[in-house]
Formats: C-alpha cells, structure tokens, sequence
C-alpha cells in the first residue's frame, strides 16, 4: 500500500523522478506523471491498465502555463478559461509538439485543465512541468473520491497519493472542444452545459466513441463497478425488488428492500450533492454480497446530465 500524506515537497520530488502520484482535485482523484516525460507517462498506462488509444487530461496551474503546451488557443476558449479556471472544464486545443503523442493517443489537440483543489494547485504552481493525470483506478472501473479509493486498488502502483481529503464534485471534468466556431461537449461533467452556453452559445454534444475517441471519458463502457446495474425509475425498479439487490436512489428508498442495502444520494434532491455521491455509493454496493445494484436515472438538468451519463455508462 502507499503512503498518504500532505507533504507537497515529497510529492513534487516523486514527480521529477518519474514516479506516479495520485494527487487529489475536487472532481476525482488522478494518476499524475510528468506530462513532457514519455517514459514516465507510459507508467500511467501500465498501472491503470488502460488502452493506448485513450487519451489523458493534462494539469496545469493557470492559464499562462496551459498556453505553453498549446499551439493556439481559440478566443472562445480562453474566455471559457478566465471564467471557470480553477475548475471542473477541460478545454481540447490544439497541442505543441513538446506534448508526446502518446499523451494525447496521437491527437492533435490535448486536454487541458486547471484543477480547483488548493493542495493540488500548490503543488503545481511547484512544478517546471505540468501533470498528465487521468483518474487514479483500474482503467474502467469506479473513479476514486477519496485517498482510500486510490490505496485500495493502485496502492502498489503508486509512489505516494497526496491527502486531499474527499472530493467535492466528485464526477470527473466536463470536456469542450472547438472545430473552427462550433463548440462541442465530448463529455458531460462537473460543469452544466447551462454554465458554458452564455459564452460558447448552443453546444453540440459528441459523447460517445467505441474505439476511437477524440477526449478521454469517452467510451461507451466506463465508470463501471463488478456488480451488475438495471436503471430506470423508481416505479420501474420495483419489478426487481425482490431480487437481491442493493439500491442508489436519488432521494427516496425504494419500497421492498432493506435499508442498510439503500444508499440515497440526496435527500433533498440537490444535484450537486448527488454528485458527489455517486463513485462512493457505486463502490460501496460493490463491496457487498448484493447480485445486482438498482439505480434511479436523475433529472435530465444540470449536472443530472452528467450523473445521469456515468450511470448509463456503468450499466452499459
């Protein structure tokens, strides 16, 4: 198992050695390497398991230094930057070549975010190079929200995880790029579209890819636990009640099943709350002797879009 701990100074001496540090953000918990070091880059994928065609998110402090890796920025971008910078938005520009290809699974345009986590941002405003760094789990399974999730299932594949505590999003980064004028979301996130639209104007949504995806997050089958998931509404998930199943519902217990097999994500119905609560719930049913976990999809608002697409594609 790794250590966990606050010592920034050990975590940016990791990083220029070429080890993996998962480092925490207020979306999820990420594997952080050198994004210029290839060799060190490639420990990502080897330690999350995950296919070279799947692309990473790179980390910065600020905008200045994300306008050193990319080739240009496009107006509509950087205003998007000034205005959610440090936050839950990755913008897709086009790269530079000091970014390596494999960073970007041969792209031309690179993920770039500022993260809203102080620790974090400390670190790297530390740093002479920014952090590739795509969730720190098995590639395909639950993102981690807290230092825990990390330990119990990388805890030998990394250095050291930085203690950030829990994650407040708690869902990953929503993706925007730009072909020529037209915005296009490529993954719903911890930014509602209703947020990005006053600057971007109407977006277009591109989420999916099965094999070939142009942003990280994007394919059909991710987020997953081992437990089998049905979705659907309250009224619909009754049918299934009887079967030995736990349950995350959005605000009220599903009739027939035992409480202590229920996990409610907000009881008041706040989205954000719900939010945060979704990786943590889907991984401690995981854990227990359930068969199937039953899932109510949120409402289609908000981040309940975003919600509503990891569970999709849990269940997928």
């Amino acid at each position: 198992m790794a250590d966990i701990g606050k010592d920034i100074h050990r975590a940016k001496q990791l990083l220029t050695e070429g080890k993996l540090v998962a480092i925490p953000t207020e979306t999820v918990y990420g594997l952080a390497a050198n994004a210029l070091n290839e060799k060190a880059v490639l420990e990502i994928f080897k330690a999350k398991n995950r296919p070279h065609f799947d692309p990473l998110i790179v980390h910065m402090a600020n905008l200045a230094q994300a306008e050193t890796l990319a080739y240009a920025f496009p107006e509509k971008a950087k205003l998007l930057a000034q205005k959610f910078w440090p936050g839950p938005l990755t913008l897709l520009v086009p790269k530079k070549e000091i970014v390596p290809d494999l960073v970007t699974s041969g792209l031309n345009t690179v993920g770039l975010r500022c993260p809203d986590h102080a620790l974090t941002l400390q670190l790297l405003q530390n740093l002479p190079f920014s952090l590739a760094a795509p969730s720190a789990n098995p590639f395909g399974y639950v993102s981690p929200t807290t230092p825990q999730h990390v330990n119990e299932q990388l805890g030998d594949k990394v250095a050291y995880i930085l203690d950030g505590g829990e994650c407040r999003v708690g869902i990953e980064s929503t993706i925007l790029g730009f072909d020529n004028e037209q915005a296009t979301v490529f993954r719903l996130g911890g930014l509602a579209i209703e947020q990005l639209e006053p600057i971007t104007g109407p977006l277009h949504i591109q989420l999916h890819s099965s094999s070939n995806p142009h942003a990280p997050g994007q394919l059909q089958s991710h987020y997953a636990p081992v437990k089998k998931i049905i979705l659907g509404t309250q009224l619909y998930l009754q049918a299934y009640s009887k079967l030995h199943a736990g349950t995350i519902m959005f605000q009220k217990a599903l009739p027939g099943i035992p409480a202590n097999r229920q996990i409610i994500l907000s009881e008041k119905g706040d989205l954000e709350e719900a939010a945060q609560n979704l990786f943590a719930a889907l991984r401690a049913l995981d854990k227990t002797s359930i068969d199937i976990i039953l899932a109510e999809l949120v409402p289609e608002v908000g981040l309940g879009r975003a919600i509503n697409d990891r569970l999709r594609r849990a269940a997928h």
